[in-house]
């Protein structure tokens, strides 16, 4: 059974800056298209925040395009998020998955305060 593990998340003040990382138990990334999502507090919808395919074309939602930057390392069987000029508004769950989606994994909590 795949298990999705998101680490890298935390308190940071706006402007600030985090990197997430993702690894997986069961399942290889490699030829896989791989994605971020989040979901903010009193959302009961996860949204889709960057997605990468398996060979290295990226896509990001409008309100982290130019600050997010997704990537992955097949030979370490690890996707990241470097993000950047963190906002108020980025505080949310932060979970990877496959693109399509398998079952998700815990996340990890981003929260952006002062």
């Amino acid at each position: 059974q795949v298990q999705f593990v998101e680490s890298g998340g935390g308190l940071v003040q706006p402007g600030g800056s985090l990197r997430l990382s993702c690894g997986a138990q069961g399942l290889l990334f490699r030829g896989f298209a791989m994605a971020w999502h989040r979901q903010a507090p009193g959302k009961q919808q996860r949204e889709l925040v960057a997605q990468i395919t398996s060979g290295g074309s990226t896509t990001y939602a409008d309100s982290v395009k130019g600050r997010f930057t997704i990537a992955r390392d097949d030979a370490r069987n690890t996707v990241y998020l470097q993000m950047n000029s963190l906002e108020p508004e980025d505080t949310a769950v932060y979970y990877c998955n496959t693109s399509p989606a398998r079952p998700w994994g815990q996340g990890t909590q981003v929260t952006v305060s002062s």
